[in-house]
């Protein structure tokens, strides 16, 4: 039994020792061989194998970014009981963010997902506090009057800090993330929903990321933009009440319109 060791300098540039154990005589003539034929040490051809596995290990890491649009508050609620279940199941670090008042998120505090939600929250009423005896109407109202407290750069700032909370907090576990924020910028704007999906899908969190819509919030939008919505993500999930219909968006010839 022969043990191999290995310094190897890692993000913080702090030396580390690798040990490699099982390699028999014969493995380790070869290596040793191939040492000298190259004019390297067997570390460095270790450490370049190590580092070859650990690439090929890192590309295969699941980064998915899926888009779930939902009709109401009961048909989301019924899905997170039933993915809280699978995510600890595949030991995915559970977390989301979005609005403290939103009813999912009441649900996955009390399911201990963490909340990576950076207060004070983004999004807040433009009137001040109503008290209780307003009609639902009313309330109705207040929430689709939400209004950005600041502009996109404010906004983009702000995802930035909730994103790196959450990094911080997962301690390099895969994440299951329900995100409830892009809902309500999509109330006020689209496009500018879009612009940080965008940001977010060139640099994914490893794991599942669930940006959740709320059809009401999207009903009245630009087809071009919802079109681009859809391809943002990488699958499209549609909830009616208890259950889940995946939505497959090609792009086609005007002559399919004559096919059967």
């Amino acid at each position: 039994m022969i043990s191999i060791f290995i310094s190897l300098k890692e993000k913080y540039l702090m030396p580390h020792t690798l040990v490699i154990r099982g390699f028999d005589d014969q493995v380790h003539v070869q290596l040793g061989d191939m040492a000298n034929q190259r004019g390297v040490s067997i570390n460095s051809i270790v450490k370049d194998a190590v580092d070859m596995w650990l690439n090929q290990k890192k590309s295969e890491i699941r980064k998915k970014h899926h888009l779930i649009i939902y009709s109401d508050d009961e048909s989301i609620k019924q899905l997170i009981k039933s993915m809280d279940r699978l995510a600890i199941e595949s030991n995915l670090y559970r977390c989301f963010f979005g609005p403290p008042d939103n009813p999912s998120i009441k649900l996955l505090t009390k399911l201990e997902w963490y909340n990576g939600t950076v207060i004070p929250y983004f999004y807040s009423s433009s009137s001040s506090s109503s008290s209780q005896s307003k009609s639902k109407e009313k309330q109705h109202n207040k929430v689709q009057s939400q209004t950005p407290i600041h502009n996109y750069v404010d906004i983009t700032e702000y995802c930035n800090k909730v994103i790196d909370n959450i990094i911080q907090n997962a301690d390099n576990k895969s994440v299951c993330c329900m995100d409830f924020l892009m809902n309500d910028v999509s109330k006020t704007s689209l496009k500018q929903a879009l612009s940080l999906e965008k940001t977010y899908d060139s640099s994914r969190l490893a794991g599942l990321m669930y940006c959740n819509y709320k059809s009401s919030n999207l009903i009245n939008s630009e087809i071009t933009d919802i079109l681009e919505l859809f391809e943002i993500h990488d699958q499209i999930f549609i909830l009616k009440e208890n259950e889940i219909y995946k939505l497959h968006i090609t792009k086609e010839n005007v002559h399919k319109l004559f096919l059967n």
